[in-house]
């Protein structure tokens, strides 16, 4: 994941901040950490804990088909949500072999074997195995069902304990705005022409939306965000969390900017939309097993009626150097999220993911999955429309235009696992503006699919008649988009 942190939230200091490659989770939790002492929160040194049970491996293992997984397409309702049938049927989707659970025989099969079926996707027909001893997981391969097997993990030596900050049960009184019910957000949501769009009903009632991060800390104490419509969280982090609550505060920035309804202080963009809090980031690692729980977790969104999905997530480079990607993979196929993340809409579902922030960086271009088909890239633009350095650019390696569209990310307003509004830089704040505006739309017109909706978003854009691999389709307006799909 990648994420430019602030501690002195001062926008002026962008250029040094965007200097630092966050290029490792390993780095992120470094910093996380000096944070976190810097603010008298937690002592140098305390937070570290040796990694439980021991060193071990994880590998994924490809499967070769789903024959005698016990389940028909006709009985869809043993394996999916009334929601998710009734989202399918709405835009005339057809379930196919890809919806099918993974054969539980296999799975079985497996486990046989002596290792731990951790996780698994039945769109890319894997499981996510954990062992002790790489010769053994190697030898999974033979295994007549099994087609391939790769190593996506290694453990850690140690830990670092997850620390509950401390939070404001208040806003600071200068952050009101009396002349305004967005206060700290409005200026990001009026470049969206959000505004307009919420004035004539739609403020996300009825759709629900998927955050997928790596830790909603405080979001079950603060109070800006008690009055929200959470239908559920789950973690599909290994090994997972006690606490999601209690993890970075990264999704907490996220959602507020979808979800907080205080008028003069802060509203976001879909302040009456449902949301799971759904946690497949690994903070204190980078490694290609995030890939498998992010499918998972998207899986799973798929799997309770989701409509839309926000990751602010985005992965190339990792701590096992032989694991990174390369840029001829950037083709939202060969890797496997970006494969997981171009099935959503033909699930109809929309996915807006951040476009990533490696601009300043050597790789320069957009992270896994932001590569995808048929999902919604988002890019930041500064309050004056420029593109913000360290925003991520295309193209795709076949050629598409990425990122799709832009939002105010340089800098954005957001409410702190702390419980403060601050105004931090990066692509995964200007993606979830663009989320909630997306359910705003859907909720207007829900006669139309999920690609419809993507479609019109990037129509709106201020750039759609000259595109480009920096701005996309530029920044979208989104009662433009409601027109082009109310007539």
């Amino acid at each position: 994941m990648k994420k430019t942190i602030n501690p002195m939230n001062n926008v002026a200091k962008e250029r040094n901040n965007m200097a630092i490659p966050m290029n490792h989770l390993a780095m992120r939790t470094a910093v996380l950490l000096v944070l976190l002492v810097w603010a008298g929160i937690i002592h140098a040194g305390s937070a570290k804990v040796k990694y439980p049970g021991g060193k071990c491996y994880m590998y994924r293992l490809y499967l070769k088909d789903k024959r005698g997984c016990g389940y028909q397409l006709e009985n869809a309702e043993q394996f999916l949500s009334a929601k998710a049938l009734e989202r399918r049927h709405r835009q005339g989707l057809q379930l196919d072999s890809t919806d099918l659970p993974v054969n539980e025989t296999y799975v079985e099969k497996v486990k046989e074997q002596g290792v731990d079926v951790v996780g698994r996707s039945k769109w890319n027909n894997t499981l996510l195995v954990r062992g002790k001893s790489q010769k053994t997981l190697r030898a999974l391969a033979t295994l007549p069902f099994v087609s391939r097997v790769v190593k996506v993990w290694t453990s850690p030596d140690s830990l670092a304990k997850p620390i509950r900050q401390n939070y404001r049960r208040e806003f600071n009184e200068w952050d009101t705005l009396t002349e305004s019910i967005y206060g700290a957000a409005e200026e990001q949501i009026r470049l969206l022409n959000g505004i307009r769009l919420h004035q004539h009903g739609y403020r996300g009632r009825g759709m629900t939306i998927a955050v997928l991060d790596g830790g909603f800390m405080n979001t079950d104490l603060i109070p800006c965000l008690q009055n929200i419509k959470l239908l559920g969280t789950r973690d599909f982090v290994e090994p997972p969390s006690k606490d999601i609550f209690k993890e970075m505060d990264h999704g907490t920035m996220v959602l507020s900017a979808m979800a907080v309804s205080v008028p003069n202080l802060f509203t976001g963009t879909a302040p009456e939309a449902s949301f799971w809090l759904l946690r497949c980031e690994d903070v204190q690692t980078e490694t290609l097993a995030e890939e498998d729980y992010w499918a998972s977790a998207a899986e799973f969104a798929d799997s309770v009626g989701v409509d839309v999905i926000n990751s602010s997530l985005g992965f190339h480079a990792f701590d096992d150097a032989t694991m990174n990607h390369q840029y001829s993979e950037l083709d939202g196929q060969q890797a496997l999220i970006s494969h997981t993340a171009s099935l959503l809409a033909r699930k109809g579902i929309v996915l807006v993911s951040s476009a990533g922030n490696e601009g300043m960086g050597t790789w320069k271009k957009i992270n896994f999955p932001a590569d995808a088909h048929n999902i919604i890239t988002v890019g930041s633009v500064t309050p004056a429309g420029m593109n913000a350095s360290f925003s991520s650019i295309g193209p795709t390696a076949d050629g598409r235009i990425k990122p799709d569209v832009m939002a105010m990310g340089s800098p954005a307003a957001v409410v702190t696992g702390r419980g403060t509004i601050i105004r931090d830089i990066g692509t995964s704040f200007s993606a979830p503006q663009v989320t909630g505006l997306v359910a705003c739309l859907w909720q207007a017109c829900p006669e139309k699919t999920a690609l419809e909706v993507i479609e019109a978003v990037r129509k709106s854009g201020n750039r759609y008649a000259q595109p480009d691999d920096v701005f996309g389709y530029g920044v979208p307006d989104f009662m433009k988009a409601y027109e082009l799909l109310s007539h």
